[in-house]
């Protein structure tokens, strides 16, 4: 008999023993309602049940079907919500009311899509009076990624002390502040729920206009906080700068997503190019796991760290996707391959475990991974700008997104543009992953447009696809 010596074995055997507890009780429900049901239909309760759920799974692996091959993420009709922030008319509306646009106004933004939890106030000239931001690093560590429950929770335990933080930090209390915003999706479900209820139950009791965010729209956006473009006064708004106008093409890489999208305003957005499996964030954050480096504070900054030490062009791997023609990403194949040649050195080192690598050999998997996960998306996104250049004469490209810090990949992707005269734009490094002042902002964004939402029946969503605008 193996002995309980650590707590992770003892978490293990919890786990086990209450997922069979509830396997047993399920079933015991389960029988017992359609002896229920069977006994009041006559002897045909679970048949008819039975037949009802082959039909339902035939239906689902139907649809799933149609869009094998294809970007997820996007929406095609299969999808029940959809960002649409603007009317079926196409006008923006101000659903909670509006603070006075004709001059500076502030909005406090709270962030709990995953792992982090994060508060700001933000001015609307761009300027972050205050902020604050709660780690989970040391609480996901051991697990080696994201536990939703146990980030739930650390969400709940931090929220109120995180948004307070956040306006003692500005010089401000709630009364001051003009609007507040919150994501709203996509995410971990019960994690965007934690602060979501907070920013609503704060807008209802102080009477405060309310944006439900788009997590992903909030990542695009921060690379217009800043100067470079003026944007004139009218009557209704004050006067303004942005780093960039619309139209201006967008590559999003991050934990969840990766995705190249043309953006022509607010709520408005046409994608190019999805990954149909991997994001590129998962494949570094799958890659660290691999190789046993720590992930609490994300896998990729551990596999940068190490690529620096490492041969880029010292382990064979394949670029992804080479025969199709398109915008698409695939980092499933490569994290395979990844795999297969870590397995294929452990061997020949005579090793027992990839983990039992030598340090030289680790940093050559992590930085010949990190540069063909990287020119893959300098293969997409090059057809991307041409695609621009073609159809909207853009040349600009925005950056962003969690793996948007990854100084190999700005340095990569600038010099592309560079090459053909585009212009990059990049938030700096912290205010690409996640935290408050991406909400806050976003609200901003959308405020100045006329647009916010009503709190009292704002839900979250866990897949919050851009709609598609005609």
């Amino acid at each position: 008999m193996l002995a309980l010596s650590s707590s992770k074995t003892m978490a293990f055997c919890a786990r086990h023993s209450l997922r069979n507890n509830c396997f047993w009780s399920f079933n015991r429900i389960y029988m017992s309602s359609s002896i229920t049901s069977e006994a009041s239909q006559g002897g045909k309760g679970p048949n008819t049940h039975n037949k009802n759920k082959e039909k339902r799974y035939q239906a689902a692996r139907e649809k799933r079907r149609k869009f094998i091959g294809m970007a997820k993420a996007v929406d095609r009709g299969q999808f029940a919500v959809t960002y649409k922030p603007r009317s079926d008319s196409g006008k923006f509306q101000s659903r909670s009311g509006l603070p006075d646009r004709t001059k500076l106004f502030t909005v406090l933004g709270v962030e709990s899509s995953c792992d982090d939890t994060g508060a700001a106030v933000v001015r609307s000239d761009g300027k972050i009076l205050g902020e604050s931001l709660a780690s989970q690093q040391e609480i996901h560590e051991e697990w080696g990624g994201v536990v939703p429950g146990l980030a739930r929770d650390a969400h709940a335990s931090k929220i109120d002390s995180v948004i307070q933080e956040a306006l003692d930090k500005s010089d401000m209390t709630i009364d001051d502040v003009d609007a507040i915003g919150v994501t709203v999706g996509p995410g971990l479900e019960i994690c965007l729920r934690v602060g979501c209820d907070a920013a609503k139950d704060l807008a209802v009791k102080y009477n405060k206009p309310f944006v439900g965010v788009h997590h992903l729209e909030a990542h695009i956006l921060m690379a217009r906080i800043g100067e470079g473009v003026n944007i004139s006064a009218t009557s209704q708004t004050h006067e303004s700068t942005r780093t960039m106008d619309f139209p201006f093409l967008a590559l999003l890489v991050s934990g969840g997503h990766c995705q190249l999208m043309k953006c022509y305003g607010i709520g408005n957005y046409s994608i190019i190019g999805g990954t149909m499996d991997d994001s590129l964030g998962e494949a570094f954050d799958k890659t660290a796991r691999l190789l046993g480096l720590p992930v609490g504070g994300g896998g990729g900054p551990a596999v940068e760290q190490l690529a620096k030490q490492g041969d880029p062009d010292s382990v064979e791997l394949p670029i992804p996707l080479q025969r199709r023609k398109d915008c698409d990403f695939s980092y499933a194949g490569l994290k395979t391959a990844v795999r297969m040649a870590a397995d294929r050195i452990r061997i020949e080192r005579g090793m027992e475990a990839i983990n039992d690598l030598p340090f030289d050999d680790k940093a050559n998997i992590a930085a010949s991974f990190q540069n063909v996960a990287i020119k893959h998306i300098e293969q997409r996104l090059k057809r991307a700008m041409k695609l621009c250049e073609d159809e909207d004469n853009i040349k600009t490209l925005a950056v962003v997104g969690g793996v948007a810090a990854n100084q190999e990949l700005r340095s990569r992707l600038d010099s592309i543009c560079q090459e053909n005269e585009w212009i990059m734009h990049v938030p700096p490094p912290r205010l690409c992953t996640d935290q408050g002042a991406m909400s806050a902002w976003a609200s901003v964004e959308r405020i100045m447009v006329g647009s916010t939402d009503v709190a009292e029946i704002q839900e979250v969503y866990a897949r919050y696809p851009f709609s598609v605008v005609s």
